[in-house]
């Protein structure tokens, strides 16, 4: 298992601020960056301007931009590195995903490594199941919190890796040390059992979930299994939600 040292190195350094947060705060009113003018900058000399360029291209789609980012992921500045993860889970293609993988397999770096999984699961490729388990099972907090999202937005895709996901998401729900990352992992078994038929695997994940719900002791856990439970409409979940609510444990 790699270290939490590799995060708490450049916690401290400001300027390292996470290009996810910056996706999700978006202003629609500010105008795009013209791909024309951040082009030539994915291999300016100067690692500033790379990264500008780089997150430049987590907000625009341009194929053109693909290849000259594939580069860009083993660029000597992480800044530039995780700038270009995060890119390429805009800019999708099959080059980048098979990048992405390997790179997250030899990258000491955590925030490259969180967007890293945070891009493959929005790659779609069947290729970056195995990865995304392993990440789960081994890799530091802010990693397997993302890797939980990812597997659900993958594995849900195929009837295989669904099976093969449930059984990594259901251990980090019952046994992960980290409470965002149980809720993820609940979050993902939800989304996988809307996906599967009534057998074994789900009868397992409806168990665990349910558990959850139960025993964790973490209210937003409790929260988060409850919303998949209802999102799933399982009977046994459902009865069990309305008993705990009569009892008024939840």
């Amino acid at each position: 298992m790699q270290s939490d040292k590799d995060l708490s190195v450049i916690e401290s350094v400001d300027q390292f601020d996470d290009p996810l947060d910056r996706l999700e705060s978006v202003d629609t009113n500010d105008p795009s960056p013209d791909p024309e003018e951040m082009l030539p900058k994915l291999s300016d000399e100067d690692p500033s301007q790379r990264m500008l360029a780089a997150r430049a291209f987590c907000e625009l789609k341009d194929p053109r931009a693909i290849a000259p980012l594939i580069k860009l992921l083993d660029d000597i500045c992480p800044l530039v590195r995780v700038s270009t993860a995060y890119a390429l889970g805009r800019n999708t293609s099959s080059e980048a995903v098979t990048a992405l993988i390997d790179l997250l397999g030899r990258e000491w770096n955590g925030y490259v490594r969180k967007g890293i999984v945070w891009a493959l699961g929005n790659g779609s490729d069947r290729a970056s199941v195995q990865p995304l388990i392993h990440a789960l099972r081994t890799d530091i907090s802010a990693v397997r919190l993302w890797a939980a999202s990812s597997l659900a937005q993958i594995a849900k895709l195929e009837y295989d890796h669904a099976i093969a996901a449930m059984a990594p998401l259901i251990e980090g729900l019952r046994r992960d040390s980290v409470s965002a990352v149980r809720g993820n992992c609940a979050w993902a078994i939800g989304q996988l059992c809307r996906e599967l038929p009534s057998n074994v695997v789900y009868a397992t994940a409806i168990d665990a979930l349910i558990e959850a719900l139960v025993e964790d002791e973490d209210y937003s856990v409790k929260e988060d299994a409850k919303t998949a439970l209802l999102r799933v409409g399982d009977p046994r979940g459902m009865q069990m939600i309305e008993d705990l609510e009569l009892e008024g444990l939840i």
